[in-house]
């Protein structure tokens, strides 16, 4: 979707905390001396208690308990190199074809709970589409709080893009229709959508999320239509079930993990992944306009298992 030039390493600046945490924890489980039993249990002990998840961490020890046995890894050493190439594997996206790496015109909503980093993820696509050659539109369609309409306006105009919006309490699915309309007759090939996100347990907010996903799908046409997640990195576990909720309400394509940068909790990308299946495809590097970078498997493993 977008190439996000000379933003390299951010992965590994923005993981520097979880990595300590890793170190700490996990890392520590690899000072024992032999692979046992023991060192099996406390392995995935260290997992769950790193937000890896009770699912994810069982499934991630018993591939590498497998991998262990097939190449003959006796070492902690050993199986630590191991753990650290399955993460990586784990959490890449070798299929790339659902349109978040082509040139094609986009138009993608972004959900979300309320406070998770939604309207600054979404200026800052704005202005990474701006910088990539793209032509971006945004578009209010969290209708519910007035507030959110003038906070997303002050984002367009930071980033000087089209902008898209009704009044208050108007309703959402139109709002979506207006702004693919408009996308067409002004030239512009990246619509990035803004929705309400109160909480991702209320059923009418679901339940508006599914149409607004309805008319996205119907009314398209030439923009390829995808939705992504934001989550807040400090959330941990509650970021799985945010996930859950919103991909069983609009089928979510991949996830943007905010804060990173501030949080010992990055774990929970392993449980998203390992759990929903779900990419994380971006991740916000900062407070600033440009903070916000593509997500790399390889630099994450990297940083919360150091190559030694």
């Amino acid at each position: 979707m977008l190439r996000f030039f000379g933003r390299d390493k951010k992965t590994s600046e923005s993981s520097q905390e979880t990595g300590r945490s890793w170190t700490h924890i996990v890392g520590n489980v690899f000072r024992r001396s032999e692979v046992d039993d023991e060192f099996w249990e406390d392995l995935e002990e260290a997992l769950i208690v790193s937000d890896v998840g009770v699912e994810t961490s069982m499934a991630l020890v018993e591939k590498i308990q497998e991998e262990a046995r097939w190449r003959g890894a006796r070492t902690p050493e050993a199986v630590y190199d191991l753990l650290r190439s399955e993460i990586a594997a784990m959490l890449s996206d070798e299929e790339r074809s659902n349109g978040f790496d082509d040139d094609g015109p986009s138009a993608v909503m972004v959900v979300g709970v309320n406070g998770s980093g939604k309207t600054t993820t979404i200026g800052k696509l704005a202005q990474a589409a701006k910088k990539d050659g793209r032509v971006p539109l945004i578009a209010a369609a969290d209708t519910f709080r007035a507030g959110a309409i003038s906070q997303l306006e002050i984002w367009a105009d930071r980033t000087e893009t089209m902008f898209v919006s009704s009044s208050a309490g108007a309703d959402p699915g139109s709002v979506v229709y207006d702004a693919l309309n408009a996308a067409k007759s002004r030239g512009a090939d990246f619509v990035v959508i803004d929705t309400a996100g109160r909480l991702h347990t209320a059923h009418n907010l679901m339940e508006e999320l599914k149409k607004m996903r309805r008319v996205l799908d119907r009314h398209a046409e030439d923009f390829t239509p995808r939705v992504l997640l934001v989550i807040d990195g400090n959330t941990g576990q509650n970021g799985v079930t945010q996930a859950k909720q919103f991909s069983d309400a609009v089928g979510c394509d991949g996830v943007v993990l905010t804060k990173l940068d501030s949080t010992a909790k990055g774990g929970v990308i392993l449980a998203i992944r390992g759990e929903m299946g779900l990419p994380v495809r971006y991740i916000g590097t900062g407070e600033g306009i440009d903070d916000i970078a593509p997500f790399d498997p390889q630099e994450f493993a990297e940083t919360i298992l150091p190559v030694n």
